[in-house]
């Protein structure tokens, strides 16, 4: 299934999750051949590319996470594995580089633009295999990390953005997620503060980034704001962001259980599409002390800054 991208009003990168597993008739081979993880990896690259106006960037680092017990397995073999998927990728940059002499003819009759060429975003690739450490790949299971550095944000003083994406998949199916972080320089600015409570104490986060993401987060979900807390906070529960054009702020629910804002629930901004989440845009605005709960376990102080 395709992953569309998609942008906040602010041009920001968002989300973008499609989940599925094995289906319920069908028995899982827990083992899989170590193949299958260099196509994960290049299935990862080929879904999230970065165009730009002379080039298309593709992530440069990798990190495949499976189950314990495969990479115990495939331990003997992994300098290999890690030299085949390098190999593999340049393989197919250099394919999507190619193109057919009639095509380029058509081209020239048809006056197009002349195509762009894709890029390794860092020019050198990085691939690890690791155990999973939060036991969230089962045994089979393949999930892929990859990150692509973006340009310096514009606005606000911030610093590079990396886009990390989360590639999990179990049996014929995959589950994709996408995000980007920003770096914030030594220059940055507080934008915002979060005020809040879980289950490690009391704590103060200060948001120096347009964008932040607020979970329990985990190798497959990184966030921003890590709570500490039971199930019933998602491990991407909200985001909240900024427009710095007109300096209001957002909140969109990406939890199961839901988020409020002073004790009312925030419409979903995620549909349930093909056994899995695809975020819908809904946000809902945040006001300077709102009191943002989450599954009615964790509640956060949002206090305006700048």
């Amino acid at each position: 299934m395709g992953i569309p991208k998609a942008a906040s009003s602010d041009g920001a990168l968002v989300y973008r999750a499609t989940m599925t597993g094995h289906a319920p008739d069908q028995p899982a081979d827990p083992r899989r051949p170590a193949a299958d993880l260099i196509e994960a990896v290049l299935a990862n690259m080929r879904t999230y590319q970065e165009p730009l106006k002379y080039s298309v960037l593709v992530p440069s680092r990798y990190t495949v996470y499976v189950h314990a017990d495969e990479l115990a397995r495939l331990d003997g073999i992994l300098p290999l594995v890690r030299e085949q998927t390098e190999r593999a990728l340049t393989e197919e940059v250099a394919r999507l580089n190619r193109r057919s002499a009639i095509r380029m003819c058509v081209d020239r009759l048809l006056v197009r633009s002349r195509p762009r060429p894709t890029e390794n975003a860092a020019g050198a690739w990085h691939v690890e295999f690791l155990a999973d450490p939060d036991g969230e790949v089962a045994p089979g299971g393949i999930l892929v990390h990859s990150e692509l550095l973006l340009p310096a944000a514009p606005s606000l003083g911030h610093g590079e953005r990396t886009r990390r994406i989360t590639t999990v998949r179990l049996g014929p199916h995959t589950t994709s997620s996408e995000h980007a972080d920003e770096r914030p320089t030594t220059r940055s600015k507080v934008l915002a503060r979060l005020e809040y409570e879980d289950g490690a104490g009391a704590h103060v986060f200060d948001l120096v980034t347009t964008s932040a993401t607020i979970g329990r987060g985990g190798h497959a979900y990184p966030v921003n704001v890590p709570i500490v807390s039971s199930p019933d906070v998602s491990r991407e529960h909200a985001r909240i962001r900024v427009d710095p054009r007109s300096g209001q702020w957002f909140l969109a629910d990406l939890s199961s259980l839901g988020t409020t804002i002073d004790g009312r629930a925030v419409p979903r901004g995620v549909d349930e599409s093909g056994g899995g989440k695809r975020e819908n845009g809904v946000e809902a605005p945040l006001h300077d002390g709102a009191r943002i709960g989450l599954a009615s376990t964790v509640f956060l102080t949002f206090r305006i800054v700048m």
